[in-house]
């Protein structure tokens, strides 16, 4: 597995709207995107800051795991994810050394643009790791 850097950091916010609003005034940029990812039942709005994201989860249904980590947590920091040259590779290499993945085959979002992967908190003290690969 080969680590090219941090991808983004997650942010999971109750109402997108407000936080692009906020996230606006704070880094004095636009969103480079907003979409809905459906397969991971959330919208989604992603500010460039350097080389790396921040990325806005608003939940887009009650089961989706945004919803839950909001209704347990509140909002806040949900993950980092960490940008990797091949997620099947990387899925593979984290199973095999013993951390718990969230899924069992890297899944393909954003109409195939990335695959990723999730590392269990609890394999890695407590922080929620994402691991992407884009296409």
């Amino acid at each position: 597995m080969k680590v090219l850097g941090i991808d983004h950091i997650a942010i999971a916010v109750k109402d997108l709207d407000k936080a692009i609003e906020t996230f606006k005034r704070v880094l004095n940029s636009e969103p480079i995107r907003i979409e809905e990812v459906p397969e991971e039942k959330v919208k989604i709005a992603m500010f460039k800051v350097g080389e790396v994201s921040i990325e806005l989860l608003q939940a887009l249904s009650p089961d989706s795991a945004i919803a839950k980590f909001i209704e347990k947590r509140g909002e806040g920091l949900h993950h980092i994810a960490l940008r990797v040259d091949d997620a099947e590779a990387a899925t593979k290499y984290l199973k095999e050394i013993g951390y718990n993945v969230i899924y069992e085959s890297p899944k393909e979002v954003s109409h195939g643009e990335r695959k990723i992967n999730f590392i269990h908190p609890k394999s890695a003290h407590g922080v929620l790791l994402e691991i992407v690969e884009r296409r």
